[in-house]
Formats: structure tokens, C-alpha cells, sequence
């Protein structure tokens, strides 16, 4: 029996030609891999006869959408991840997920190498074969439109000269990347930063502009994962797809940014994800309720540093690992129900309850009863400002001043 590959199949364009490409190049039959992820769109089952119809020798289909809100989404919800702070990392984290599952395919099949679609240019090449090196380093990592030249244009033609069932048009607009989490749309008019983006690049929100009565809802969390949505019990993934139908009706989750890609180039993205930004802003008002102040500073530092690793491809290395024990130890108070307003392109947190709360509305009230001492606050400032004032002293002896 030949040697095999796995191939981390889409469906697409250059994923179905990657097939005929690679057993030309490499001699090794293909196996084609698709993860559903809640991508939506055409019909898994479609999508593994193409692959069977484009020349694999055999197409595996999974259905990771729970999998991929428990392990994925969850944790990065806990991080409150976004990327240079507005980036949820929609594509980022899909891409361990996938890894992982071509790497204990490729194992359980025999096979000495996977292969992904991505160019030389992206972060998902990164993504892919960094997470693979983690998990089964003696894999080998392929890439036909990076390794072999595999061009759009040469897609094309390749597809047509095979009567491969592939319905591409040269003049494609946009490159898209989605799943349940959100959808990413870039390349076309949006190379120019310039350009506004239109009504058209959207699926998973509708025009904010458009006049529309505000929509109230209530999440629940338990130790920082969402458990009910208006009190009826759901699971992740249940909670993921119910924002992004309540939140995508209200235009909320849309991003337009300039981002710093892993291999050193800017580049303009647009982005959609209702549910992960209704969601991180919800959590983040629960955890301003329920976790100290210290902490809750810390904790944004890591937030930024998990979500650059993320972002970068590092999900199974050992800093990323010993940053999630630190996150979940800080979410065992993060319990209680934040209520929104969702309405015009924005979720609006308008209430928030704990039994973990750290408000103390004896001490926080300017009205009578308050059970603050304000007669220690004086002697607090004067401690609390001594070093400052030491050093003043020393600089103005030295003939220094103090910049206003």
C-alpha cells in the first residue's frame, strides 16, 4: 500500500486541487480531512464525496462544534482574548483543533505526513504546523500552494483540465475563513485600507443602522462559562449559537482592523463574531464583580500575552498551558448573571449579580450608613505617598524639578 497524507480539507478551491497535487508531487495517496467546526454553508456529507470525487482515497468527516466551544471557546472566553484588543481570534483558534485532529489521524492510519492549504504569506501555516510539531513532531508538514506554486490561476486551470467538481470564479472577491465563533472576510477591495467596507461583506450581522427594537438578555455563568441564556440551561455551544443569532440581529460583533500578522506584514481584516463580543463583555463586567483588584489587573496582562500566543500558533506550548492553570484558578468566583442591552451595533451591560459579588453597598454608599471610615483616609494618602515625597526631596536638593 502507498504512503498516505492527511490533508486539513475545506472543501474549497485549493484544498480539492491539493489533492491531485500532492499524490503528482509526493507519490502518496491522499486522505482528505474535514473538521466541522460550525462553519455552516454546504453540507459535510457534500463536502467528503467532493473530496472523494477530486481523488482521495478516503475522506474523513468530524463533528468538533461541541469540542471546539468546550475546549476552544471557553478558554479563550476565560482570557477574554482579543488580539491587539479587538481581534477574537476567530480563524487562531480552529487551527489547534484541526491540528490536533490531523495529527491523530495521520497517526491512527499509518500516514508520515499532513497538509494544510495555507500560503506562505498567513499566520495559519504557522498555526498548523507549530501545533503539529508539539503534538506528533516525527509528522511531516506539507503545504502545496506555499511548497509547490500552486497559484489561484494554476488552481483553476488544474481544476478544469480534471473536471474536478469545483464552481470557482476567477474574479472571487474576498477570502474567507468562519466557524461558530465568528467569520473572517479579507483580500479584494479591502488590500486598501482605505476603503470602507460594505453591506455586502456580512452574514452573521445585520445593518446596526437599520431602526430595530433593543433586545434584553441575560447570561448566566458558572465559574466563568456560560450556563443559562434567560434563565434555560445551555451548553457552550448552545450559548455561542443563540448570541450569534440575538446579537447578529442588532449588527453587533463587526471589526474592521489593521492587524499585525505573525510573519511581520500588516494586514486588513474584517470581521464578524456576535456572540464572542457579546460574550468577553459580559464576562468581563461578572469578573469586575467578583475578583479582586490586584488580581483583576494582573490578570489583564495575561489576557494580552494568551491571546498573542494564540494568535502566533502556540496553543499546546508549555507557557500558553501554565497561563490556562492561572486563568481557571482566577474564574472560581466568576459565577452570577449579567444582563445586557443589545441594540445598534453594541451590547450594553445594564445589570450585573453575584453571590461571589466583591460590591459591598455599605461601604460603596455616599448616603447615611455608610460604613466606611473616611478618618483613615488621611493617614492612608500619607503613607501611601511617602515614597514619593522622599524623593522629591532628594531631587530638589539636588537642584532638579519636577515636570508639571
Amino acid at each position: 500500500m502507498a504512503e498516505r497524507v492527511v490533508l486539513a480539507y475545506s472543501g474549497g478551491l485549493d484544498t480539492s486541487v491539493g489533492i491531485g497535487w500532492l499524490k503528482d508531487a509526493t507519490g502518496k495517496d491522499v486522505v482528505a480531512l474535514a473538521i466541522d467546526v460550525g462553519q455552516e454553508g454546504e453540507d459535510m456529507e457534500v463536502i467528503r464525496q467532493r473530496a472523494l470525487d477530486c481523488g482521495a482515497v478516503e475522506a474523513v468527516v468530524i463533528d468538533a462544534r461541541d469540542e471546539f466551544a468546550n475546549d476552544y471557546l471557553m478558554p479563550a472566553l476565560k482570557a477574554n482574548a482579543l488580539y491587539q484588543k479587538r481581534y477574537p481570534l476567530v480563524s487562531a483558534l480552529s487551527r489547534p483543533l484541526i491540528a490536533k485532529h490531523l495529527a491523530s489521524t495521520a497517526i491512527a492510519l499509518g500516514a508520515d505526513s499532513v497538509a494544510h492549504g495555507c500560503t506562505g504569506k498567513g499566520n495559519d501555516q504557522v498555526r498548523f504546523e507549530a501545533a503539529v510539531a508539539a503534538l506528533a513532531p516525527d509528522l511531516i508538514s506539507l503545504a502545496p500552494v506555499r511548497d509547490f506554486a500552486l497559484t489561484r490561476d494554476k488552481a483553476i486551470v488544474y481544476a478544469a483540465e480534471h473536471n474536478l467538481p469545483i464552481v470557482q470564479s476567477k474574479k472571487s472577491p474576498y477570502s474567507i475563513d468562519q466557524n461558530v465563533w465568528g467569520r473572517a472576510v479579507e483580500t479584494g477591495f479591502l488590500e486598501d485600507p482605505w476603503n470602507a467596507p460594505i453591506e455586502d461583506l456580512y452574514t452573521y450581522s445585520q445593518d446596526p443602522a437599520i431602526p430595530r427594537e433593543a433586545t434584553e438578555v441575560t447570561i448566566t455563568f458558572t465559574e466563568g462559562i456560560p450556563t443559562a441564556i434567560d434563565g434555560k440551561p445551555v451548553t457552550p455551544l448552545e450559548a455561542v449559537v443563540q448570541l450569534n443569532r440575538l446579537a447578529g440581529d442588532q449588527g453587533i460583533g463587526r471589526i474592521d482592523i489593521v492587524e499585525d500578522r505573525l510573519v511581520g506584514i500588516k494586514s486588513r481584516e474584517v470581521y464578524e463574531s456576535p456572540a464572542g463580543l457579546t460574550l468577553i463583555a459580559a464576562h468581563e463586567e461578572l469578573e469586575n464583580l467578583t475578583i479582586e483588584r490586584d488580581l483583576a489587573r494582573y490578570k489583564r496582562g495575561v489576557e494580552s500575552k494568551w491571546s498573542e500566543l494564540v494568535y502566533d500558533g502556540l496553543w499546546f506550548s508549555g507557557l500558553k498551558r501554565s497561563l490556562d492553570v492561572f486563568i481557571d484558578d482566577t474564574q472560581r468566583y466568576v459565577s452570577g448573571e449579567v444582563r445586557l442591552e443589545l441594540h445598534a451595533g453594541k451590547a450594553t451591560v445594564t445589570g450585573r449579580k453575584s453571590e461571589q459579588s466583591l460590591y459591598d453597598f455599605d461601604l460603596a454608599t455616599y448616603d447615611t450608613g455608610d460604613t466606611f471610615d473616611q478618618s483613615q483616609a488621611k493617614g492612608f494618602i500619607e503613607i501611601w505617598s511617602l515614597p514619593s515625597k522622599i524623593s522629591a526631596r532628594r531631587d530638589h536638593a539636588a537642584g532638579g524639578s519636577i515636570e508639571a
